[in-house]
């Protein structure tokens, strides 16, 4: 494993974690999760529950096989984060391209209407897990600083990852209604 991978694994590790508690952290957040998965009307409204228990179930898988040290929970962990990454990117551009803006809750409760920075967010992401994937695949020694500083930093950008709505929502001029 590279450091590279090291710093991957915490990062999606970091993004997965907070989406999967924010998820599972009362009944209404689950209930709130499959309203917009319906919302998003990609999928017919009876599998908006199935397909939300799949996304909950993949992301607690990925996050528990990216804890895991070894080479093959690091391919199992990435591939995952890849496949289920790739199929919400989709959902969220086919959900947008029908003019559909309903706040998704993939972290939790969330107001912000979904955008093309969801879509950016998501392949950065996939980008990110394809790194690790291959970071995971090749071998070799690490130094112990150096993953030290990339977990660091993996957690800190996974943390910035998860907190993207509310940073724009930060710089973003606010709107007066004074025209």
């Amino acid at each position: 494993m590279t450091s590279l991978a090291i710093g991957c694994r915490v990062l999606i590790g970091v993004v997965f974690v907070i989406a999967v508690a924010g998820k599972l952290r009362r009944a209404t957040a689950f209930t709130e999760f499959v309203a917009s998965v319906r919302q998003m009307g990609v999928l017919p409204p009876a599998l908006a529950r199935p397909a939300a228990v799949a996304v909950a179930a993949a992301e607690l898988a990925i996050v528990l096989a990216l804890a895991v040290p070894a080479r093959q929970a690091g391919v199992l962990g990435f591939g995952l984060a890849v496949g289920l990454l790739a199929a919400m990117t989709a959902g969220i551009a086919m959900s947008l391209a029908r003019g559909n803006r309903e706040p998704c809750r993939c972290f939790g409760r969330s107001e912000t209407p979904l955008g093309a920075r969801h879509v950016g967010r998501n392949v950065v992401l996939v980008a990110v897990a394809l790194l690790g994937l291959l970071g995971s695949l090749s071998g070799g020694p690490v130094d112990a600083g150096i993953a030290v500083v990339v977990a660091v930093a993996g957690a800190v950008l996974g943390g910035l990852v998860v907190m993207l709505d509310d940073i724009i929502a930060l710089v973003e001029p606010a709107s007066t209604g004074i025209r």
